[in-house]
């Protein structure tokens, strides 16, 4: 009888995961986009107890990174457990000396790669082959994947052959474009793959393992003498793995029906052209020769699975013998080649025939630009040419050193009956979950083939998503974004005038909007532009006011439920009854951890999704110009490279665009530029019930609410209320706090701060509805560029509210709404940001510190401000202390200089003075600002060479603020290493660890920061190990300032501990709790400073100080801030957190124990904390 099939819808990353479970013993895993969801559902499987093909659950590790991980498969692969791991990128990169390690001892073991860029000029976490190219010469086997459904066939042949042939292999497929990928696909499963596998060579590997019983030593030292023999001896086993492949892909097409070889050819038999590629392009090319070889031509494609070893024969027999001209397409670049890695490796197999076609190589698709069937024409068209061009690229305009092909227009190839919709959505808003619900509710209940695939900008939660969902009764081979939608849905009302959100809309498509505006609002509003496309497409137009209906229900600004409910509703695609039942099905899956209360509010969200009204499309609009686009005297920088960018439109940007700023180099003060408007609610400023302690500017994530005060003749043009300003230095001035309505994201925790007026009973700011607060958008552009900053009349260090008055130079980063991390890094910019220079680790904080083309960081009056790079994830505390190191040599320099100038006669004495006073004083920051602005106007009227080479060196003069950036991540885990080292080193450098608790920026998995009972990725039911603490690791040096602080907990003391960890002359560590969107605050990321606060009472976190200044005056260099904690309220604290409460849901027996656990850590922490802050100081032991 024949097995019934079994279909899911899954991505890439779940297909690979899904196989790597059935096969692998161990699991030594580290997270990196896009792999790290492969280690998760692995994770998840375990903890739920699912078997693999030998009866047992799978044994996860994650370890401190990927070179942690490669060293932990390998000795897992010496002692004879069958282990995998998953990884990309950078991540791979750091797997490379123990690859050479596992394919050299012939040990048998799969790693999953999600192919992605590599960090050059810029960090990408995108798609395309730069990391496994890397990483061919290792040994290790490659085999590619361009779909999904070859995901999970293939990476079944990949754990069958390694076990057979003892060649390790890399199973890879195109990160995001399959990994992320979700498509309906038949699974297959232990039974299935079971009986293939190998057992005579399954039970050598085990006989291999290390033993003491039987042993013998790996990993021997080899001289000159036999090193060479010795290598070249393993080359029988990389000669028989095209055939054992071979055959484990005629096992797996008798299985599934699916044919594959190690080469797949498809197109016409006859073909003139050919494509040579690997990956998810060949999907795309594929639709691409049905519409050619549809017309009569003959044009084909090999798709390339087994890449290495690479089988010349069984290449050449793919081919067909009429091909005349051969285009080869690398999803890759290789600086300096001759060409990229498949382009040659293809010339190499023609080399010296008689009559070899033409062969032409191109890049196309690096970071997963998107590759679309117009540009794959465009490679044949090239191809017909009498002289094709060699060295091509596609999808991009270089019209710098012309490589590119001509562009085409888009056509559709989907095929008949395919339907194609878009979602614009706000990230964090839900869209994209509710999208990934709704492609697999109808994939899982219609005979439907589907895909969803989802583009998203760099921002963290709050910034753009796009869904790209398709359906029809074929298989669905567009591996591109939708272009020709039938259906578009806008989630978020800014965008009607910030992206082109109806281009490619079909006629008589389908549009909803989720707007406030009423049917007469709308009609007013809404851009000509979209009136036009309306009427000229005779589009159907439905509204909701989803934002207002998510209020009512409990929801916040979650609408994502509302509005999947009305697409269903409207488009119709499966049975309405159907879909709300499963809609509540899937409601249930998503949202059952966060407690009954929060699924019902879903279940009432579908209910609600009904209430959208029609638009009626008034057909005059099909007449209406466009409208004048606003004139500015902004740079030419932001309105030809950062506004196309902003608008989605990057992709149409030339290389000339880059000419300039080659080596990744960026302008900073950007995103004041963005204005983007997509907070549904902002604050409104009540000045009579305003005390003007300007708390609320001090816990601002975004800096868009801030304390100004205006002098008399500011006053005069200032049409807005304000306030006589508090203080003698503010004589005659007046106060105002003013908010900046359009970049503001609505968190709401300034409102939650402020203490308002005790005697008046009121807050001084409201959350308010963004519409009623759009009049205060000019008053904002009045303060910020006509109101001078009065910073100079106080002194910004000495308590929170003079901070406030400085100038943040950190304003409208891409971090989410609430961020508990961005007012350390803001407030280090008001009291630093002029001298400050920074070294940030690769995480959250480098994405929303410096993702094109945003750059929070800005300057002062003065055109000063923070100097800002990105390295690695691993090196970050390294790169910071190199920094320091230049610095302190350039500084030696100008010392030496100064010095050798005294014997000079070309300088004057006053000069000399200058020079004197300045080494004697070049350590302290404010003398040096004071002495710069003497120095160098006269060094730079001086002819003479001293004073020549230190005008060269002038931006030295001031002593620099160097601080060293990070998460948990980075601090605790992969960069401990180097965090350690420079402490130790002594060097005057700033380390500020953001401590979420969490890898916030991968999709929070567990850290060794994580503490005891909180479920995070890979640690699924909850974690086992008390937290790392970090700080009291760094008081052991003895020499190290370091200091553990939560703004929301005492505002003051945060303060302080900045304050003297920078004026501190030696190394000093600061670790700031921060609450993250991957805690699930019950109470919302609004009261993320009231958690810090909550934390610190009930004894989860501790405020201390370490200060080895104090030592040598004789006193206690520990100082605990912390009041004693009220013990009752930790349980309760942990409750508030959905981290810690899915535990209790999940596993509620463990979660008990883990949660006393958890509280019992966090006493013996305290009272450590205790014992040090009273130890008798200076008194003989």
């Amino acid at each position: 009888m024949t097995k019934q099939k079994k279909f899911i819808t899954c991505d890439g990353n779940q297909a690979a995961a899904h196989i790597s479970y059935m096969f692998s013993e161990v699991a030594a895993i580290y997270p990196i986009t896009p792999s790290s969801t492969m280690a998760e559902y692995v994770d998840e499987w375990a903890a739920a107890g699912r078997k693999n093909i030998f009866g047992e659950t799978v044994l996860v590790e994650e370890m401190q990174s990927e070179a942690g991980a490669a060293g932990a498969v390998h000795g897992s692969l010496q002692a004879g457990a069958l282990t995998t791991t998953y990884t990309a990128s950078q991540g791979l990169l750091l797997m490379i000396p123990n690859m050479y390690k596992i394919a050299g001892e012939l040990l048998p073991c799969v790693f999953h790669v999600s192919a992605r860029a590599l960090a050059t000029h810029a960090l990408s976490i995108f798609g395309d082959h730069q990391d496994v190219m890397a990483a061919r010469q290792t040994g290790f086997a490659m085999l590619a994947e361009g779909s999904v459904q070859e995901v999970m066939d293939l990476a079944a042949v990949a754990h069958l052959a390694t076990i057979k042939s003892r060649v390790p292999f890399m199973n890879f497929f195109d990160g995001f474009r399959t990994s992320h990928e979700i498509q309906k696909i038949e699974s297959l499963e232990n039974e299935d793959l079971a009986h293939l596998i190998d057992q005579e060579g399954l039970a050598e590997f085990r006989k291999r393992a290390l033993n003491p019983s039987a042993p013998v030593a790996r990993g021997m030292a080899e001289n000159p003498d036999v090193y060479f023999q010795h290598r070249e001896a393993a080359n029988s086993y990389y000669e028989a793995v095209p055939g054992i492949v071979e055959e484990y892909m005629n096992e797996l097409s008798a299985i599934t029906g699916r044919k594959y070889g190690l080469f797949d050819y498809y197109g016409a038999e006859d073909a003139d052209r050919v494509i040579i590629a690997m990956g998810s392009v060949t999907e795309a090319i594929r639709e691409s020769i049905d519409y050619l070889n549809g017309q009569g031509e003959k044009v084909g494609l090999v798709a390339v699975h087994l890449y290495r070893p690479f089988s010349a024969k069984h290449f050449m027999a793919a081919v067909p013998k009429t091909a005349k001209r051969i285009a080869v397409l690398d999803r890759t670049k290789e600086q300096g080649a001759n060409g990229e890695p498949l382009y040659l490796d293809v010339k190499d197999c023609f080399y010296g025939q008689e009559d070899a076609p033409v062969i032409v190589g191109g890049r196309y698709g690096l970071s997963s630009k998107d590759t679309t069937p117009a540009q794959i024409l465009s490679v044949y068209e090239n191809l017909a040419l009498a002289m094709p061009k060699n060295h091509f690229t596609i999808g991009i305009v270089d019209d710098v050193t012309f490589t590119s092909l001509p562009q085409k227009e888009e056509i559709a190839l989907g095929g008949a009956g395919m339907y194609e919709a878009k979602f614009y959505g706000l990230g964090a808003d839900g869209t994209v979950g509710a999208n990934k619900n709704s492609v697999k509710i109808i994939g899982d209940n219609t005979n439907k083939h589907c895909q969803a695939y989802f583009s998203y900008d760099s921002k963290k939660s709050g910034g753009f998503t796009c869904s790209h969902l398709r359906f029809g009764n074929t298989p669905i081979r567009s591996t591109y974004l939708v272009n020709t939608p039938n259906f578009v849905a806008c989630h978020v009302q800014a965008y009607l005038r910030m992206y082109d959100v109806t281009r490619g809309l079909q006629k008589n498509g389908t549009f909803l909007l989720n707007t406030i505006w009423n049917e007469e609002e709308l009609a007013k509003n809404l851009p000509n532009k979209v009136k036009r496309n309306f009427a000229k497409n005779n589009v159907t137009v439905y509204y909701i006011n989803a934002t207002q209906i998510a209020q009512e229900i409990g929801l916040g600004n979650r609408t994502n439920t509302i509005l999947q409910s009305a697409f269903f509703r409207i488009t119709g695609v499966i049975p309405v009854d159907l879909a709300i039942e499963q809609m509540k099905k899937f409601i249930v899956k998503s949202y059952g951890k966060k407690g009954e209360d929060v699924v019902n509010k879903n279940y009432a969200a579908v209910d609600r999704g009904g209430e959208y009204k029609q638009l009626p499309v008034d057909p005059s609009w099909a007449n209406l110009p466009d409208e004048d686009a606003e004139a500015n005297n902004d740079p030419a920088f932001i309105n030809q490279v950062v506004r196309p960018i902003n608008a989605q439109d990057g992709d149409l940007l030339p290389v000339s665009a880059f000419k300039g700023i080659e080596d990744g180099t960026w302008q900073q003060s950007t995103a004041k530029y963005e204005k983007r408007g997509v907070a549904a609610f902002v604050p409104e400023w009540e000045p009579e019930n305003c005390i003007q302690c300007n708390k609320c500017a001090y816990v601002c994530p975004h800096a868009c609410i801030r304390p100004f005060v205006l002098d008399q003749e500011e006053q005069k043009e200032a049409s807005f209320t304000t306030l006589k300003a508090v203080g003698k230095q503010f004589a005659d001035m007046t106060f105002r706090i003013q908010v900046g309505v359009l970049d503001c994201l609505g968190c709401g925790n300034c409102a939650d701060v402020c203490p308002g007026n005790p005697k008046k009973g009121g807050k001084a700011l409201v959350m308010k509805s963004l519409e009623s607060q759009l009049a205060e958008a000019p008053n904002w552009e009045y303060c910020v560029d006509s109101v001078k900053t009065k910073q100079h009349l106080v002194d910004v260090k000495a308590n929170v509210k003079n901070s406030q008055f400085a100038t943040p130079l950190f304003e409208f980063s891409g971090a989410c709404s609430g961020c508990g991390e961005t007012p350390y890094v803001k407030l280090i910019t008001q009291l630093f940001g002029d001298r400050e220079i920074v070294a940030n680790a690769t995480g959250c904080s480098s994405i929303y510190s410096g993702s094109v083309p945003s750059t929070p960081y800005t300057t002062n009056d003065k055109g000063q401000g923070p100097a800002w790079a990105n390295s690695l994830f691993e090196d970050f505390c390294e790169f910071g202390m190199g920094m320091e190191l230049a610095n302190e040599k350039m500084r030696a320099r100008i010392a030496r200089i100064m010095t050798e100038a005294q014997d000079s006669d070309c300088c004057s004495d006053e000069l000399k003075a200058l020079f004197k006073e300045w080494i004697e004083n070049m350590l302290d920051a404010d003398k040096t600002k004071e002495l710069t602005e003497k120095i160098t106007p006269l060094v730079e009227g001086c002819d003479c060479k001293y004073c020549k080479e230190i005008a060269s060196l002038k931006h030295f003069l001031v002593k620099r603020s160097q601080w060293i950036i990070g998460g948990d991540g980075a601090s605790y885990d992969i960069g401990f290493g180097g965090l350690d080292h420079v402490i130790a080193s002594g060097k005057d450098v700033n380390i500020l660890v953001l401590d979420t608790e969490v890898y916030s920026n991968t999709g929070g998995q567990s850290s060794k920061s994580t503490p005891v009972g909180a479920i995070a990725k890979f640690a699924a039911s909850g974690k086992r190990i008390r937290k790392k603490d970090l700080g009291m690791m760094a008081t052991t040096y003895g020499y190290v300032y370091v200091a553990q602080i939560a703004m929301g907990a005492d505002q003051a003391q945060a303060l302080k501990a900045i304050r003297e960890a920078e004026a501190y002359p030696g190394p000093s560590l600061i670790i700031a709790y921060s609450p993250c969107i991957s805690h699930g605050l019950k109470a919302g990321m609004g009261k993320a400073q009231q958690e810090q606060e909550d934390a610190v009472k009930c004894g989860y976190w501790h405020l201390w100080r370490y200060n080895p200044a104090l030592e040598n005056e004789g006193k206690n260099p520990f100082l605990l801030d912390s009041k004693e904690p009220n013990w009752d309220d930790f349980q309760n604290f942990l409750k508030g957190e959905v981290r810690y409460m899915s535990l209790m849901k999940q596993y509620p027996a463990e979660a008990t124990e883990l949660f006393n656990a958890a509280q019992e850590n966090a006493k013996w922490r305290y009272n450590n904390y205790k014992r040090l802050a009273n130890q008798a100081w200076g008194t003989e032991a």
